[in-house]
């Protein structure tokens, strides 16, 4: 699709992902981007239309699309990483959080915007998901789930929204340096990588990014046997 004269919605775009995403889309020739975020005072960035929106608030959600109904692009990037659930011990707060974020969050705004998609024409729907949606992760077992729920949903809203012309694009990545991942000493990638790969998805319609050695390794051991580990 043609990113120039588009008009973008990107949720939690007031840092990281999100702020690259929303920046990239500028730069491709966006005539107006929407920064989704919960405090709109939080948006810095010239050139971006700060949104009220909490992705877990249905009458944020609603308002939102009252407002932004002038949208082809929609990426749900708002994401959380819900770590304060380990494996074996901990309640189940944060991993619900998590789930109520990163699935059903982007459920519910994919939901409020596919006909708004529908009616400008189809445009594209964006999910940013992780390597952890193929990986099983013991150090942060609530995000991986909610991530493979997100990424069983973009598959359902790809089939879904084909009638109506939305290209559904994932995006994958494993570890990108945000303040998310500012605490694992690891390898990451910059968040204008993958705002870029995903910018050349869009152009190409490409349904999938995988934005990173990774996460590419991670997807083609998706048909090995369950002991040849794939990813991290």
């Amino acid at each position: 699709m043609d990113i120039k004269g588009s008009v973008a919605l990107v949720t939690g775009a007031n840092r990281g992902i999100g702020r690259a995403f929303a920046r990239a889309l500028i730069e491709y020739g966006a005539a107006k981007v929407y920064a989704g975020v919960r405090d709109p005072a939080g948006v810095v960035d010239q050139g971006l239309t700060p949104l009220r929106l909490d992705v877990t608030k249905r009458e944020q959600i609603a308002e939102a699309a009252a407002v932004a109904d002038d949208v082809s692009i929609v990426i749900n990037n708002a994401g959380v990483g819900g770590s304060g659930t380990g494996l074996l011990e901990g309640d189940f707060a944060a991993a619900r959080q998590a789930m109520e974020v990163n699935y059903f969050g982007t459920w519910a705004v994919s939901r409020a915007f596919a006909p708004i998609l529908a009616r400008n024409g189809g445009g594209a729907l964006v999910n940013m998901l992780s390597v952890a949606s193929w990986v099983g992760q013991p150090g942060f077992p609530g995000y991986a789930a909610s991530k493979s729920a997100q990424w069983s949903l973009t598959d359902a809203l790809r089939k879904g929204l084909q009638e109506q012309g939305t290209l559904v694009v994932g995006v994958h990545s494993g570890f990108v340096d945000t303040d998310l991942s500012s605490w694992v000493d690891a390898p990451k990638i910059t968040t204008a990588d993958v705002a870029e790969q995903t910018m050349e998805a869009l152009a190409n319609d490409r349904w999938e990014v995988l934005a990173d050695d990774e996460t590419r390794q991670a997807k083609a051991a998706l048909s090995q046997p369950l002991h040849a580990e794939p990813g991290r």
